[in-house]
């Protein structure tokens, strides 16, 4: 007999299987106008489906220094060719994302090489809220993961670790110091500021298997890597295998600590580092 959570599991699977098949692209395509992107879910085990990618507008989108522009342009309209079409211009790691192994290593896996099962995943919320409003620049060690399992229970094997750092908010916020506010999480300090996951929390993470074979680290700010971090050595160990590192989420405090899956889909461009996704949650 299938237990619920291995029902939860084909769920999944079967779902994302439809989603990268068919390239579900940027947030923008979800067209809602619902602040929060929620509704029932209508899979069995499921009580609603979150939206955890922002919506993809140039306006609004903040770039990571040195990327491509992005611009969206109607190419076609109803009133002057009978149908409506535009034209977007991004770089793959622009919005929210998630990135692919050869992303930081050659001869790694790209977007069009990871299978349908490497992006179902058990997700945990980390939640450091408090934490960061005290400090931006705050980092989640091995002893935060140990009490997390402590209040919750074991971390999953082979599962999405989100970092909730509220650092969302200030998305499409001006500019501070000549930063955008998004990338010093608010404080108004020059320069970048942002938490993220140490070192030893990752190797940790995988030794554990909850970063195994597959799995991914997250993180409602532009990468799971601290800003002390130069060397970003969270993503780089989190990429050494089939496992992806997610950015720029919101919405992370509508999920639980645990219980909950999420869904990546996106475009499968050929020799992909990445690729703007829209993300989804499933909570029970």
């Amino acid at each position: 007999m299938t237990t619920s959570k291995g029902f939860r599991a084909v769920l999944g699977i079967a779902l994302a299987g439809a989603l990268f098949g068919s390239g579900v692209a940027v947030a923008s395509a979800l067209g809602s106008h619902d602040p929060v992107d929620e509704g029932r879910s209508r899979l069995p085990g499921f009580s609603k489906v979150i939206s955890l990618s922002h919506i993809a507008d140039p306006k609004t989108t903040p770039l990571f220094p040195g990327d491509p522009t992005f611009t969206i342009r109607t190419a076609f309209t109803i009133d002057e060719d009978g149908f409506y079409l535009e034209v977007v211009h991004e770089g793959q790691h622009t919005g929210t994302h998630y990135s692919a192994p050869c992303h930081f290593h050659t001869g790694r896996r790209c977007m069009d090489e990871l299978s349908p099962a490497d992006l179902v995943l058990p997700a945990v919320v980390i939640d450091v809220e408090s934490e960061v409003a005290n400090d931006p620049d705050f980092i989640v060690r091995v002893d935060d993961l140990k009490a997390w399992e402590a209040e919750h229970g074991d971390l999953p094997q082979e599962a999405a670790v989100l970092l909730l750092t509220g650092c969302d908010r200030y998305w499409a916020d001006g500019d501070v110091d000549g930063e955008p506010t998004y990338y010093n999480c608010g404080s108004g300090e020059s320069g970048f500021h942002q938490p993220g996951f140490s070192r030893n929390a990752v190797k940790w993470l995988i030794d554990q298997g909850v970063l195994g074979r597959r799995g991914a680290l997250g993180s409602d700010t532009f990468g799971p890597d601290p800003s002390s971090d130069a060397m970003y050595m969270p993503t780089t160990l989190t990429l050494a295998r089939r496992r992806v590192t997610i950015e720029n989420l919101t919405n992370l405090d509508r999920l639980p600590a645990t219980g909950a899956w999420i869904v990546l889909g996106s475009p499968r461009n050929v020799h992909g580092s990445g690729a703007p996704g829209t993300v989804f949650a499933f909570v029970p």
